[in-house]
């Protein structure tokens, strides 16, 4: 049956706000718009669950496992993080990855534990360390892209060890042809810290991921209905709501008017294997371009579950499916600007989130830009109407 084919009971003529998208966006735009302004919230997504990306799910062994690939919360936003504390209580977590290089297991981000085993070294301290990546760094003058970010910093050699390969098979690209923000994120460490990250809060829902975003939306003011496709009710969105809130592709909502954004998808083999641990780590990288997949990832070592089997994920880069990735070049940006100007001059209808902005955020930074979308629509809302007092979550 159609979601809308059948009014359920207690719900109201119409909503204040239909938002699209069940993701870190829409959800905590949802949450806030319900237990903060008091207003009545239809929120939906076309996938068959809530979460987004980020949706977790226990498989028919128990293993609580990432249908979309591992999603690692860190931040070092205070505010984001006690945002979502109110929903989750936390696993201390701190990732770390290996790459699978010329036979072995070194850690990535480069440090100094990876330079004296790839390369036979006793390098005792940071100066030893940075003097030998300085010699063997390749400076450019007018860094451009990725392939010049890292030549420049650590040299040709290990750009081909480390980021050509796995660059190419993500992106679909060579590195020379990308945007230089797409190899900026990774740090080169002189120190032996193998942490991927090195943010203050790194940390795991302690239940997963759904079961905090089922807390975040459980709230009376708030409808979900999933398994629907905004374009199926795109022509009467403001019949059931007076505020539209998209967080899917732009380009998608303006009906692909100047062209479709490019975008790189994911494919996901997900197995489930009769021994209590597969690798050592969460996650180990494959950069070589004769591995076809890019990474495997091991849920056991993020949930701290125990159980004599584990589930793992290989993770195959891929042209079709869903839009995961915007391709950081200069062309696409340009596309993205028009669809931008559109949206601006779009009355009634707010576009957030990665796929409505065109850019690759964590999921810090999504929760982080739609609470401060939230603060400038109550600001707005409150020179118009005084507001009603707050209806607490059930």
């Amino acid at each position: 049956m159609n979601a809308f084919s059948f009014t359920p009971p207690g719900s109201p003529a119409k909503y204040d706000y239909l938002i699209v998208g069940a993701g870190f966006a829409g959800s905590v735009l949802a949450e806030r718009l319900a237990s903060q302004r008091g207003a009545r919230v239809l929120l939906i997504d076309r996938r068959p669950h809530v979460g987004g990306n980020a949706y977790d799910v226990k498989d028919a062994a128990g293993i609580l496992y990432h249908k979309y690939g591992p999603h690692i919360f860190h931040t070092n936003s205070e505010q984001v993080f006690d945002y979502l504390s109110q929903f989750t209580e936390w696993r201390p977590y701190e990732h770390k990855v290996l790459a699978h290089v010329r036979g072995q297991l070194v850690p990535i981000p480069i440090n100094r534990t990876t330079l004296n085993k790839l390369f036979g070294l006793d390098l005792q301290t940071d100066e030893q360390a940075a003097e030998y990546l300085a010699s063997r760094s390749e400076p450019v003058a007018d860094i451009q892209t990725s392939e010049d970010v890292v030549i420049n910093a650590v040299g040709r050699e290990l750009y081909q060890l480390f980021f050509r390969g796995y660059t190419r098979k993500q992106w679909g690209l060579d590195p020379s042809e990308l945007d230089k923000q797409v190899t900026s994120r990774i740090p080169t460490r002189t120190n032996t810290d193998d942490r991927y990250f090195g943010d203050t809060f790194q940390v795991m829902p302690l239940e997963g991921y759904t079961k905090m975003f089922e807390r975040m939306l459980d709230h009376p003011l708030i409808d979900i209905r999933t398994g629907v496709d905004f374009a199926e009710l795109k022509d009467k969105a403001f019949e059931l709501a007076d505020h539209l809130i998209y967080t899917g592709p732009i380009d998608e909502y303006f009906d692909f008017r100047f062209g479709k954004l490019p975008y790189r998808s994911l494919k996901f083999d997900h197995q489930t294997l009769k021994q209590e641990q597969f690798q050592e780590v969460a996650v180990v990288n494959y950069p070589n371009e004769d591995v076809p997949f890019t990474r495997i990832s091991e849920y056991k070592h993020l949930t701290g579950q125990t159980a004599p089997v584990t589930t793992i994920t290989y993770e195959y880069p891929s042209a079709e499916g869903d839009p995961y990735y915007p391709i950081p070049r200069p062309e696409n940006q340009e596309l993205f600007k028009q669809y931008e100007a559109l949206a601006d001059a779009t009355d009634n209808v707010t576009f957030v989130g990665r796929l409505a902005t065109y850019r690759y955020y964590n999921m810090d930074q999504i929760v982080g830009q739609a609470l401060a979308t939230f603060r400038r629509m109550d600001e707005k809302l409150s020179k118009e109407r005084p507001q009603p007092e707050a209806v607490e979550a059930a």
